[in-house]
């Protein structure tokens, strides 16, 4: 799971957060963070898949896509550390990025064994219905163990893989109990990650990255200095972590969202059993308001 102590600014909130997550990983601890700001862009955007209007006719088959133009990614921050990334800079255009966690730690191979899910191939192929360009941070252990869906994921233009870490371990501590990385493992980890995403046979890949439970600290950013990353957090909670009540997933995101917004979901059915359905309401209902949905790697260009 991802959350962030600087995306969620109510206490109340936040405790609900950390009790969510130690259900998944482990006892709650207390995120870290940075206070970069963000940074001009680098590159030029490159072109993404726009959104149909209202009643437009659901979308076929995709076809595999090409690997992509090099997508954007931020100047690195004070004294080269990676740069960070939570919402458009240009916060008038109506657009709006969905990304989905595809979570699984480097120790769940047992319970996916016994049958847990930690796809969400329903979510996917609605998605690709509603026609939502959708940024999916995958770790590489989820990818492994489902290579078949990264690949179909990573070579459809409807998506865009980013990088979630290989073991979903923290990056700094404290981080909701999750296990933690040193410095040299935290960097390997990215590595072994995009390496995953390669085998599966994943071609839209992009240089993002997404802090395990959304914990950071200068440390970590110049741990992963190297990488040549943009860090990607989040403006929105969708609170889809472990709900059982679509309607009120989407509520909260229809509440949250503002021109410029990334969203944070989960593509996790075990972990997040209602996201696919909220979506059904989230899409249509953003579309009426005039929002179009766009890639991560759109916004960052922005």
């Amino acid at each position: 799971m991802t959350f962030s102590v600087r995306s969620v600014r109510n206490a109340a909130v936040l405790a609900a957060l950390g009790a969510a997550l130690a259900g998944c990983a482990g006892d709650a601890g207390t995120a870290s963070k940075s206070d970069l700001g963000h940074e001009a862009p680098r590159t030029s955007p490159s072109a993404s898949a726009s959104a149909p209007a209202p009643g437009a006719p659901a979308a076929g088959p995709a076809k595999p896509a090409a690997p992509q133009a090099k997508p954007p990614t931020l100047a690195p921050g004070p004294n080269g550390l990676t740069p960070v990334f939570a919402r458009a800079r240009q916060q008038t255009d109506k657009t709006v990025a969905l990304t989905f966690d595809a979570d699984m730690t480097a120790d769940q191979g047992p319970r996916a064994a016994q049958g847990e899910r930690f796809d969400n191939p329903r979510l996917i192929e609605t998605l690709r219905r509603l026609r939502v360009p959708s940024t999916v941070f995958m770790t590489g252990r989820w990818a492994e163990e489902y290579p078949d869906q990264a690949k179909a994921i990573g070579t459809d233009p409807t998506f865009e893989i980013a990088n979630h870490s290989y073991s979903h371990h923290a990056f700094t501590t404290p981080c909701y109990g999750l296990p933690a990385l040193d410095g040299a493992a935290a960097r390997a980890d990215v590595d072994r990650a995009f390496e995953a995403f390669r085998t599966a046979g994943a071609v839209n890949t992009v240089p993002y990255f997404r802090f395990p439970g959304g914990c950071y600290d200068d440390k970590a950013l110049r741990a992963l200095s190297t990488a040549k990353v943009t860090a990607v957090q989040w403006d929105v909670v969708s609170g889809d972590a472990f709900a059982q009540d679509p309607a009120a997933v989407a509520e909260q995101v229809l509440a949250g969202v503002k021109p410029g917004s990334v969203v944070v979901m989960h593509c996790t059915r075990s972990a997040a059993p209602v996201t696919e359905e909220a979506i059904r309401t989230i899409v249509p209902e953003l579309r009426k308001r005039g929002y179009r949905f766009v890639k991560v790697s759109e916004l960052i260009g922005t």
